[in-house]
């Protein structure tokens, strides 16, 4: 917890304390609830039902309301504001429309594990249920996709549901948290009393692991020949990068991420394999289906990685830890499950493991690399693979690297040079087009320590676009880079690889972006010659007296290799532009990888 944070907290504490009784509107008591919680940024939007909300916040210092020019925009910033610092992103929007404009961003959140609370205007109780001017029914539409949700019926509520949405945000396995303010409610009044803690019986995460449990999972790995460590967003959110790479030193074990892992483990760490699944290295896939015990670490064994569950790592003995016990053996069956934090199973757990002898592993592992390496071709055509490549070897993995959903997102999980924990923000387990853009807003005003960019293709740019007037406006320090291939370039993939080529409607128009962005007060470039490429990159990278945009236009009919195909197993891996077996080094066959594999 750095200074400024601690700070914070006296101060809001400080102001708990000087309001504390004072008989207040349901309004002043929300919004001194969020002063006392200690939020620094809101994203919203008004509208009727928390008009009396923003009228309060009219006088408010201690919080920063960003007007968002989207309620989707809102949501996407909290998440994005939320993955970047791990705090708990805020959202406040009106009811209605407002409210139902935010559930693509509170699935996104749910499916990813991102702490955010949205709290939605709503009409007054006794108008619930006839239809009133901008009514939903947001309690009932969002309930499968938040951990919790409210709707306050008593303004002597107010203050305790805002302390448990927030409480149930970034516990346990962190989430979406709703909370619906009817605009009756926010006009009672009641004497304010912010809660000091938290008191909720159906809800106790185990965080702690089972010692018995956390000891078979030691003795599965002190016996292991071929170990490979699956590490998933899970580690990154319990804060617990140093023990993992502490762990994977320890045992000399290799280490592959998910999606949503990346920068948990640095990559230039020989143990490092990269990333896993369906778009992931070719040798972290064959090492995770020789191994002989499979680690997984806050991850939850998602299709995009296992492919076909029957074939994935046939050979191992699988440990799982996560917080979330319903994660477990919930797509693949585990031999030890271990349910708590992964932080303090960690710690627990490297008492007692030793080093293993995996000289033999490493070494074929690191022949694999050479065979076998993430690859694109050199020319003069101007290639995706390229400039993020170029992007990761001029910042040296020193950036906030937000992605949109597509190509472009694969290839910068496989070519970005990731060091560091909380620099990759991405859409995963939703794949939502159009997150890009405002989460790369969201996590520019953390004030991050390194510079922000968002990598965007020209469909997904499109879909929030409108962003870049609320980006502009506070001329935050982003750098856009959109990937302009003139298709929607991943249904694309699909339908060249298994639709027999017929492409439809994936050829998609764009505005000219360069004039888009100037439009907004943005400076802005295009690049379409790979000489001008690694200038402008850096060019942007200086720039920090406001937003800049460049527009790549690259191959328009790029596949990103490896893949293997959805629902397929190691065994269907693509590796070139030709669909091949898994063959292994030089040809060898799927046994003889296995033999070389054991020694």
């Amino acid at each position: 917890m750095n200074v400024t944070t601690e700070g914070m907290k006296v101060m809001a504490k400080k102001a708990e304390q000087r309001h504390t009784g004072k008989m207040m509107t349901g309004a002043e008591i929300f919004v001194r609830s969020l002063v006392a919680e200690g939020v620094e940024v809101v994203f919203g939007y008004p509208g009727g039902a928390v008009i009396g909300i923003y009228d309060v916040l009219h006088d408010i210092t201690d919080i920063r309301h960003i007007l968002t020019r989207h309620e989707q925009g809102a949501t996407h910033a909290a998440e994005g504001y939320a993955k970047a610092t791990g705090k708990v992103g805020v959202v406040l929007v009106t009811s209605g429309p407002g409210a139902t404009n935010t559930v693509t961003g509170i699935a996104d959140a749910y499916m990813d594990s991102v702490p955010i609370v949205v709290f939605t205007g709503q009409v007054a109780l006794k108008m619930i249920g006839n239809d009133a001017f901008q009514e939903a029914d947001i309690v009932g539409i969002t309930r499968p996709i938040t951990k919790h949700n409210y709707l306050v019926s008593d303004v002597k509520d107010l203050s305790r549901i805002v302390k448990e949405a927030f409480y149930l945000a970034r516990t346990g396995r962190p989430g979406p948290v709703l909370v619906d303010l009817p605009k009756d409610v926010m006009a009672q009044k009641a004497a304010f009393h912010y809660p000091s803690k938290v008191d909720i019986r159906s809800y106790n995460p185990v965080v702690d692991g089972n010692h018995m449990q956390i000891k078979k999972a030691a003795d599965l790995i002190n016996a292991a020949q071929r170990p490979v460590l699956y590490v998933g967003g899970g580690v990154i959110n319990s804060g617990a990068t140093a023990d993992l790479r502490r762990l994977a030193e320890t045992l000399q074990c290799p280490v592959t991420t998910t999606l949503h892992g990346l920068g948990a483990f640095p990559e230039g760490n020989p143990l490092s394999l990269g990333m896993l699944g369906m778009h992931g290295t070719w040798y972290s896939n064959v090492a995770v289906s020789y191994c002989d015990v499979l680690i997984a670490v806050g991850a939850r064994f998602d299709d995009r990685v296992t492919g076909k569950v029957e074939a994935f790592a046939p050979e191992a003995k699988k440990i799982h830890i996560d917080i979330d016990p319903a994660a477990i053996s919930k797509n693949v069956a585990v031999d030890v499950p271990i349910v708590g934090d992964v932080k303090r199973v960690l710690s627990v757990l490297s008492k007692h493991v030793k080093p293993l002898k995996t000289v033999d592993w490493l070494r074929t592992i690191a022949q694999w690399k050479r065979e076998h390496p993430l690859r694109y071709k050199h020319d003069s055509a101007l290639r995706t693979q390229h400039i993020i490549d170029t992007l990761g070897r001029v910042t040296d993995g020193n950036a906030v690297v937000v992605t949109d959903v597509g190509q472009h997102q694969m290839w910068t999980a496989q070519f970005f040079r990731w060091r560091h924990p909380r620099t990759h923000i991405t859409s995963g387990g939703l794949g939502t087009m159009g997150f890009g853009l405002p989460a790369a807003m969201g996590a520019a005003f953390s004030e991050p320590k390194y510079p922000v960019v968002c990598l965007s293709g020209d469909g997904g740019f499109q879909m929030n676009a409108q962003e870049m007037a609320t980006i502009s406006q506070h001329r935050l320090p982003l750098k856009i880079f959109i990937i302009n291939n003139g298709f929607l370039g991943m249904v694309r993939q699909w339908q060249e690889l298994f639709w027999r080529r017929r492409y439809s409607h994936v050829d998609i128009s764009s505005p000219d972006f360069v004039k888009l962005a100037e439009a907004f007060g943005c400076r802005a470039l295009r690049v379409t010659e790979v000489d001008a490429m690694e200038p402008a990159i850096r060019e942007a990278l200086a720039y920090n007296d406001g937003p800049m945009l460049i527009e790549f236009v690259v191959e328009p009919e790029e596949n990103v290799y490896p893949m293997i195909p959805a629902g397929q197993s190691v065994n269907e891996i693509m590796d070139s532009p030709d669909p091949v077996a898994a063959t292994g080094p030089s040809g060898t066959s799927k046994h003889d990888i296995l033999i070389h594999a054991k020694g």
